[in-house]
């Protein structure tokens, strides 16, 4: 399949369309209030870092996200355990103050459903590290979500992120990805984001009763769902995987 890459800062009239573009997420994780707050200000107020391929009809079949953000910054200097939800409130607020960035975060790269399993998410992992090097940065991170964790809500992050094939590499499919790219593992961000919701939320997120108190494991979900149903919520933690790309 012949991809053409371009950003939002090159094409700003494609920015409806990058936004309504079919996605596979989970709906429970795209109501995490940090992202829902500060997720749409990147194609806003950073677009040269909203990269999307059209196919060779014209579709848009994928988007590549990014922020710029200061990691030496004072009280900075390591990856946070807070993951993806910190380094957005790093970014929006490095940019309000006008601190200089020296890294650039991957937030997300989505893919159509009907093209996935095709290599375009490699392709635009390689397309955000190539527009990371043309902006002059030497390092890209990312709080990479294991695609196949899913399958194993109760296993340790840890102990799913260090699991290896005989060859060496990453036993997960989208850790694998970054590690062919050259990226190593820096850290795990245990609470990389976190999505609060009442009973009923949780209930039409997913579909299931959220009637027991105690673990449940819902459909996407990386880790299981704390539910809480005499105070009348249930929170998801979710853990992430810190890995880094020189580039």
């Amino acid at each position: 399949m012949e991809l053409k890459v371009w950003s939002l800062a090159e094409r700003p009239e494609a920015r409806e369309r990058v936004a309504v573009m079919a996605n596979s997420w989970p709906e429970f994780v795209i109501n995490d209030a940090v992202g829902d707050a500060h997720y749409p200000r990147i194609a806003a107020e950073l677009p040269e870092y909203v990269l999307f391929a059209e196919d060779e009809t014209g579709e848009i079949v994928a988007h590549a996200q990014s922020v710029p953000f200061a990691l030496a910054a004072e009280g900075r200097g390591r990856l946070p355990a807070r993951g993806w939800d910190e380094v957005l409130v790093w970014a929006f607020g490095d940019l309000r103050r006008g601190v200089r960035p020296d890294t650039v975060s991957a937030i997300s790269i989505t893919v159509a459903p009907h093209v996935q399993g095709r290599g375009v998410s490699g392709r635009m992992l390689s397309a955000m590290r190539a527009g990371a090097r043309a902006h002059g940065f030497a390092e890209v991170v990312a709080p990479v979500r294991p695609s196949a964790k899913h399958l194993e809500p109760r296993t340790p992050i840890e102990e799913y992120a260090r699991r290896v094939r005989p060859d060496g590499l990453p036993h997960d499919p989208w850790l694998r990805v970054h590690a062919r790219a050259g990226a190593v593992i820096d850290s795990i961000a245990p609470a990389s984001m976190t999505v609060a919701g009442s009973l009923e939320q949780w209930r039409s997120w997913t579909g299931l009763p959220f009637d027991t108190a105690g673990d449940i494991e819902v459909p996407g979900g990386l880790v299981p769902v704390r539910c809480e149903p005499e105070q009348g919520y249930a929170v998801y933690v979710e853990p992430n995987v810190w890995m880094r790309h020189m580039v």
